[in-house]
């Protein structure tokens, strides 16, 4: 009988999963890139810039090659007093090593491997208390993802079994009050893609495992591509950045006829004309989409080239705040909601945001609208109203509305307007 010449089941399925083409990158020109200032300008300046957030802002930096060897120390530090804290989530831990370790050769990376062992001790917990609590991590998905992605880059242990088990698309994590969330998918993507490739690299055969998990991966594209506006943008104006990684590092499922990059990359320009990423952590996570670049870059260190020169670096001192005029005053109507309503009209100054009017109608009546909030990479994250906690295991949250509907920033991000109708509610996710 004559010889097969045919490739063994598994060589082929290796061979299948390689990715031959990936999607289209598009990066903005050199000669627009004075118009990502306002984005450095944010994440260099604003008041949240500091703690975990430098975090957010380092990684964006250096992915996008911009070097100002002063402002890179004063970050580093932060991020490392950061790193030392005994309370950090574990989403938060992996930001500090994706930073820390990002665009540093591997003797400098070195320094931060004590980090990515507390990480896997946290991610074991995370995975605990799923099995514990139907399903429900301590944090989020989101951060569940960037804990697989810092693992993943920087050689830390996970169980692919594990990946498989709890990485499925249809897992209820991967949806918020019933909508597919963008960005929790699209983490996933860059996690689950890295898992991948790190399998292939390692010659890993067992294609039991590399099946499903690029099965994965293209069913979280589907739905991030599902999610997509006429506009071009992807979920929300804040998801896109994270889309758009996404969609890089995907094998071409198609993607490109779903998908115009370019449409993209100019509606987001316009809205950083407009001033749409006011949050040092919205201006840093869209920053690296625009450059071309994806957190799969982190350690390439060859990729890191320096861009420093294109763009218009100026730390700021703070302006002094004039008084505010009495014609300069807005009034809204703000409600408490949880089986009973609370409502009250608060006066604030014009340019107020969310978290200003809570802590005014605070002031009115304690009992009714006492809060407590804690600082996050994305800002002040409300955790309490009337002493009533927000609860991981039990999937519920405060719900910030506007006008009985959902609001796309944070509280300490979204400016109200006179006359606006504004609500908290306890809610489920």
């Amino acid at each position: 009988m004559r010889p097969s010449h045919q490739l063994p089941l598994v060589g082929l399925l290796l061979f299948s999963l390689i990715p031959s083409q990936l999607c289209t990158i598009c990066e903005v020109s050199n000669e627009n890139y004075s118009r990502l200032n306002p984005l450095i300008n944010t994440m260099i300046n604003s008041k949240y810039t500091g703690g975990i957030q430098a975090a957010n802002v380092l990684l964006s930096l250096r992915l996008a090659g911009i070097q100002d060897q002063s402002l890179e120390q004063q970050l580093t530090q932060e991020v490392r007093d950061s790193g030392e804290k005994k309370d950090l989530t574990s989403g938060q831990l992996a930001l500090v090593i994706l930073s820390l370790g990002a665009c540093q050769n591997s003797v400098e990376s070195v320094t931060y491997f004590h980090l990515v062992s507390q990480l896997e001790k946290k991610f074991q917990e995370e995975i605990e208390n799923m099995g514990l609590h139907d399903g429900n991590p301590l944090t989020n998905y989101y951060q569940l993802s960037l804990d697989v992605l810092a693992l993943c880059l920087f050689n830390g242990t996970y169980s692919i079994d594990e990946i498989k088990n709890y990485f499925t698309p249809e897992n209820k994590n991967f949806y918020f009050g019933g909508q597919f969330s963008v960005d929790t998918g699209a983490m996933a993507v860059l996690a689950l893609t890295c898992v991948k490739r790190s399998m292939l690299n390692k010659q890993n055969k067992n294609g039991e495992d590399l099946q499903p998990i690029s099965n994965y991966t293209e069913s979280l594209v589907k739905k991030i591509l599902s999610e997509k506006k006429e506009n071009g943008l992807i979920g929300n104006i804040y998801s896109t950045g994270e889309a758009m990684q996404a969609l890089f590092v995907s094998s071409n499922h198609d993607n490109d006829n779903k998908w115009n990059c370019q449409q993209t990359l100019d509606t987001v320009l316009e809205e950083i004309s407009q001033g749409a990423f006011r949050m040092p952590t919205a201006a840093a996570q869209i920053l690296p989409a625009l450059m071309g670049k994806t957190y799969l870059d982190i350690n390439n260190y060859s990729s890191c080239v320096s861009g420093s020169g294109h763009f218009n670096i100026s730390i700021q001192e703070p302006t002094p705040v004039e008084p505010t005029s009495p014609s300069t005053w807005i009034s809204v109507n703000y409600t408490v909601k949880i089986n009973k309503t609370y409502s009250t009209e608060v006066t604030v100054p014009k340019g107020s945001v969310f978290l200003d009017v809570m802590e005014e109608a605070q002031k009115i009546d304690e009992a009714a609208f006492c809060f407590t909030y804690v600082e996050t990479s994305w800002g002040p994250y409300i955790t309490s109203v009337q002493g009533l906690k927000e609860n991981s295991n039990d999937r519920t949250y405060w719900e910030l509305l506007s006008g009985g509907t959902p609001v796309s920033q944070g509280v300490g991000s979204y400016v109200v307007h006179n006359g606006e109708n504004l609500e908290v509610r306890w809610s489920k996710y």
